[in-house]
């Protein structure tokens, strides 16, 4: 289904699954941790961006509170903390693609500093469901697979949305697999649902 959809026909399935209580409630996932991928082309990555904040507004007016975290964002806050935000972008024109991929990922650990900045934003704010963005933008540092795994303790209360340019395959014989940008085949994920087969 997923791969036929027009940008506003995902944009109204998006809403009506989002907004209605069987999805809130998590109703229908067999005691699996409410963990949907909502897999776009990667050539509308930039209007995602907007389809995405038009959607949260509109889930608003129906009462429906979004938590919306953006990887990327949550990324350059943590680098920011640390005081080497402006380090890294000074060094990085001169750094080999490796040494800048291990340093960001030993500063940017997922288990070790995002999911704790992620479980903040849980705890302070008042939400129905979460949205997470920005999984592009910040591979190969961080991997979308990652996050969903050190996240099932921390985000099992509400439904977890992630945006993933790209596809979300899931069967049986094969399990899961999030294929970033449609080409990059190496990330196993077993455990979510795609929400543009959930039905309501």
């Amino acid at each position: 289904m997923s791969e036929q959809l027009t940008r506003k026909e995902r944009a109204e399935h998006l809403y009506r699954v989002i907004t209605s209580e069987r999805f809130l409630t998590k109703q229908g996932l067999g005691n699996e941790v409410p963990f949907f991928i909502c897999p776009f082309p990667a050539s509308e990555g930039l209007s995602m961006t907007e389809d995405r904040a038009d959607l949260i507004e509109r889930i608003g007016h129906s009462g429906v509170k979004v938590l919306d975290l953006s990887l990327y964002e949550l990324s350059l806050g943590i680098l920011e903390e640390r005081g080497i935000l402006e380090d890294v972008l000074s060094a990085e024109p001169g750094m080999e693609k490796s040494e800048l991929r291990e340093l960001l990922q030993g500063v940017l650990d997922v288990h070790e500093h995002l999911i704790p900045k992620i479980a903040g934003a849980i705890d302070s704010q008042p939400h129905d469901v979460i949205f997470l963005s920005g999984v592009g933008e910040v591979y190969p540092y961080i991997r979308s697979h990652n996050v969903l795994n050190n996240l099932q303790s921390t985000a099992k209360d509400r439904p977890t949305v992630l945006f993933f340019p790209g596809s979300y395959t899931h069967s049986t014989a094969t399990g899961g697999s999030l294929d970033l940008f449609s080409l990059l085949h190496d990330d196993k994920y077993y455990r979510a649902f795609n929400i543009l087969n959930y039905e309501v």
